[in-house]
């Protein structure tokens, strides 16, 4: 049989990452290598370890990542190209008897890993266009160009989302339609065991108000100058990332200090309480208690109960 392929999904600040890595040890203790498969779609980035909560170097030492580190700032993640890295490392993984697991809250990266789930095709001079006329005009008034070619899609679609913007214009000119929504829940990987780590509202915030107080104390602003010649900037997704879009609003002069970490906080929260109701609506997760010690016990008992 082919080997388990572990999932971690959470919200931020749930403790994924840790119990990805108490997981993996447990595995390799018990006599079954594992490996850890980021899912996190700002972890690529070099550079920007404070900001996205990067594991650390002794973390990284203690179990295999992959897919961190692996783009410059001004490179553009694209969630296609993420999908199918991540199925070539866990095809590799499973190959060597290795057991992945796949740790991160990007909840459309998770997705589109583990189910059925094809893109469109890309056209780098009709996006390159769309990006220009977005740098132009920006996304709200992007947004009410493509609300007059198509309305239903730009329902769908926050009128700050240049991004989402720049790609449903992109695949209008291409082919003619856009689909916003999502495939349902149908498994392309085989053997998947997926968990979820849960916490309330209030302890889920006061947890973030603490993760970001604490990147602005392990030097966040100093990071964020620190890749402005590496061309933050100009890279359209990096520069987008909670935390770094805030920072580099302060250095601008638009926020004052206080202002940048307060929106950083407040924009953290209303992405978490998204991420968990994504999660959430996944019938296939096991939900455990965030925090919880006994976790890893849990998840690596089900992982060598499968292989028997």
């Amino acid at each position: 049989m082919k080997l388990p392929l572990v999932v971690i999904n959470g919200p931020t600040a749930s403790g994924k990452s840790s119990l990805a890595i108490d997981v993996a040890l447990r595995l390799q203790e018990a006599g079954r290598p594992s490996e850890i498969v980021n899912v996190d779609s700002m972890l690529v980035y070099r550079g920007m370890d404070v900001g996205t909560a990067k594991p650390t170097a002794e973390e990284l030492a203690l179990v295999r990542h992959h897919l961190v580190d692996t783009n410059d700032v001004t490179q553009t993640a694209s969630v296609a190209d993420f999908q199918q890295q991540a199925r070539q490392v866990i095809a590799e993984l499973r190959t060597h008897g290795i057991i992945p697991v796949l740790v991160g809250g990007s909840a459309l990266y998770v997705h589109a890993i583990l189910d059925e789930m094809t893109f469109p095709g890309t056209d780098p001079e009709v996006r390159a266009r769309y990006e220009a006329r977005l740098a132009e005009v920006g996304p709200e008034a992007l947004h009410t160009e493509l609300a007059q070619r198509a309305p239903q899609t730009a329902a769908s679609i926050l009128p700050g989302n240049g991004r989402r913007i720049v790609r449903a214009l992109e695949v209008l000119e291409l082919t003619g339609g856009f689909t916003p929504q999502l495939p349902e829940w149908s498994y392309a990987l085989e053997h998947v065991l997926q968990f979820g780590l849960e916490l309330d509202r209030e302890q889920m915030d006061q947890r973030i108000d603490v993760r970001v107080d604490q990147m602005w104390a392990d030097g966040l602003v100093e990071e964020v100058r620190g890749l402005l010649p590496q061309g933050l900037r100009e890279g359209l997704t990096a520069s987008r990332a909670l935390g770094y879009r805030q920072v580099l609003q302060f250095l601008d002069g638009e926020l004052t200090e206080q202002e940048a970490k307060e929106r950083t906080k407040s924009g953290t929260r209303r992405f978490a309480r998204k991420q968990l109701a994504w999660f959430r609506r996944d019938p296939r997760v096991q939900w455990l208690p965030a925090g919880d010690p006994g976790n890893g016990g849990v998840i690596v008992d089900q992982v060598l109960a499968a292989l028997r």
